[in-house]
């Protein structure tokens, strides 16, 4: 203890218990009923800070966990505009904060649970302030962020609790796709505390927190199966599934990547994303990509060598910087934003490293949900394709790949922003026809040298040239019987004969049907049909791919006005 204004945890570090952004009081005692109106009215302003009172502030600390002033201090660059100071005689809606912030210059509409007052929980009250904050939020058209630490709906208040999460739920599923969310998960949140914000845009989650819609105890109870709270809705399990976009170590982090975050997101739907001036020239050469490319192909298993296509987009972005989101989860796909000569980008890219890059259920989602996201803010996006289809199997179709391909299909069809695809490698039936090529409404479709582009993959051989295949094989036999006759004239065994007279024509065909691969390979899976039927644009050799992309984004940025949606949009199907 500290003056009676610091406490020590144990960890040493000093933790303020007083209001961060108000001054010291006035020592002259007040006088007359002026003066004690004021002192009233001052009383009043404190109470949000201060009910709690010190033990409920220390008890937050003592778990490692900010207080929710402590985490608004630490976004806001000044003394945030705090709305609804308090609510009620007990204090009502003084378990929920919401305020205006300046962050970085911007300003920001936010709103935290306040653990120490009632452990955060939600009444009627607290529905309708998050209400307001959200309609403020689309009125003025600026950002949200959510400090998430609640136990949930606030038993005492009935019913009452239910409808605060009720009109919350209403007031945030309206603004969706007019301002973009940014939500953080402090603490252990349950029931209504997790349906919130997973309907922001994005959700970031620390180590050490839980949220799920019943925590352990409930599924004991209704289960008989004991589980711990990071096995039932730790950020591993809810990365894995999508649910969390981004897994950080503590809440200092997360609060840091809600500023990283911003950085490249658009005040609304109405503008783009911010413009930042870069030292890194739009024409340098992507040397490590003609590396990259140069390895993986002059390998022993050449156009099959597996290679993480996140080193190209490291390659074509500013200075290499570039944001994952959901990186943990469907690795066969990435999706990130970056900036090409200032412009922020977003980027859907097959990754061959994992799966050979196939779209499967996760990553058809995974990118759906993505792309609608830079759909509804105008971020320009850039498709790179290298992948040898969506992924088949039972499990798939019996889970529903179909409908999670129409998701992604349906999102890129909708794609109003300057939207480019660059073909790596391999691009095969349904998932060239659904990956963002001039058909589905790209304005700029480029190939590498190293493209594949064809019907089917190296399987089409068997139906391209099954005849040629057919006499090959047709004359098995026949042709063993000859090689075994002549062996046998040569002084073998009969045994011996026949069996290096199978090794020989089985070589001899492999040969043959490698020869009709390559010629499959030459006449049909290559870019030049595309190039001559005006399905791509032109040849981009990949040192030049960088300059070729930047420009070309940086033409139709100039000329991007944010046209009318194709249909109602929100962020998530």
């Amino acid at each position: 203890m500290n003056n009676g204004t610091e406490e020590v945890v144990p960890d040493g570090v000093a933790v303020s218990l007083e209001n961060p952004f108000t001054a010291a009081p006035d020592e002259a005692e007040p006088a007359g009923r002026y003066e004690a109106t004021l002192r009233r009215g001052a009383a009043l302003r404190e109470k949000p800070f201060m009910a709690a009172g010190s033990p409920n502030r220390l008890r937050q600390h003592l778990k490692g966990r900010m207080t929710v002033w402590e985490r608004i201090r630490y976004l806001a660059d000044d003394t945030p505009h705090v709305l609804y100071q308090n609510w009620g005689p007990n204090l009502d809606g003084a378990s929920l904060v919401t305020a205006i912030l300046s962050v970085d210059g911007r300003d920001v509409a936010v709103y935290g649970h306040d653990f120490t007052v009632r452990a955060g929980s939600m009444d009627a009250t607290n529905g309708k302030k998050l209400a307001r904050l959200f309609e403020l939020a689309a009125k003025r058209r600026i950002p949200l962020v959510g400090l998430n630490d609640s136990a949930g709906a606030y038993i005492p208040a009935g019913v009452g609790g239910l409808d605060g999460y009720a009109d919350a739920f209403t007031a945030l599923r309206k603004i969706s796709g007019i301002v973009p969310s940014i939500m953080c998960m402090f603490g252990f949140n349950a029931g209504g505390g997790s349906y919130l914000p997973r309907q922001g845009s994005f959700l970031i989650q620390p180590k050490d927190t839980f949220f799920g819609l019943t925590g352990p105890g409930v599924v004991k109870s209704v289960l008989g199966e004991d589980i711990t709270p990071d096995e039932l809705g730790g950020p591993m399990v809810h990365s894995q599934t999508g649910v969390t976009d981004f897994v950080v170590e503590d809440e200092v982090a997360a609060l840091r990547k809600v500023k990283e975050l911003l950085r490249y997101l658009p005040d609304s739907n109405e503008s783009l994303a911010p413009y930042r001036e870069t030292s890194d020239p739009i024409d340098r050469r992507t040397v490590d990509v003609d590396i990259l490319l140069k390895k993986a192909f002059n390998s022993p298993t050449g156009f099959n060598t597996p290679f993480d296509i996140s080193i190209m987009i490291q390659q074509l972005c500013d200075h290499g910087d570039f944001l994952e989101t959901q990186a943990d989860r469907a690795r066969n796909t990435i999706t990130a934003l970056g900036r090409m000569g200032g412009n922020v980008v977003g980027f859907v890219a097959n990754n061959s490293a994992v799966a050979s890059g196939q779209i499967d259920i996760d990553a058809a989602y995974k990118n759906a949900r993505f792309i609608r996201f830079c759909n509804l803010y105008n971020i320009p996006v850039i498709f790179l394709e290298d992948t040898t289809g969506f992924l088949p199997g039972r499990e798939q179709e019996h889970r529903g790949i179909v409908q999670a391909g129409r998701a992604m299909l349906d999102a890129i069809v909708d794609l109003r922003t300057p939207r480019f695809l660059v073909l790596v490698r391999n691009a095969f039936g349904g998932a060239y026809a659904s990956y963002n090529n001039y058909a589905t409404g790209a304005d700029f479709v480029v190939a590498l040298p190293t493209t594949r582009v064809a019907v089917m993959g190296p399987a089409g051989v068997e139906y391209v040239y099954k005849d040629e295949l057919k006499k090959i094989r047709a004359n098995r036999d026949a042709r063993i019987q000859s090689e075994s006759e002549a062996r046998v004239a040569q002084g073998l065994s009969a045994a011996e004969a026949g069996k290096e007279a199978a090794l020989a024509v089985d070589a001899l065909i492999k040969a043959e049907e490698a020869s009709l691969v390559q010629r499959y390979e030459r006449e049909i899976m290559n870019p030049e049909e595309a190039l001559s039927l005006g399905s791509i644009s032109e040849i981009v050799m990949p040192e030049d791919l960088r300059q070729v992309l930047a420009r070309q984004m940086a033409f139709c940025l100039r000329h991007y006005q944010p046209g009318p949606m194709q249909s109602v949009q929100r962020e998530f199907h």
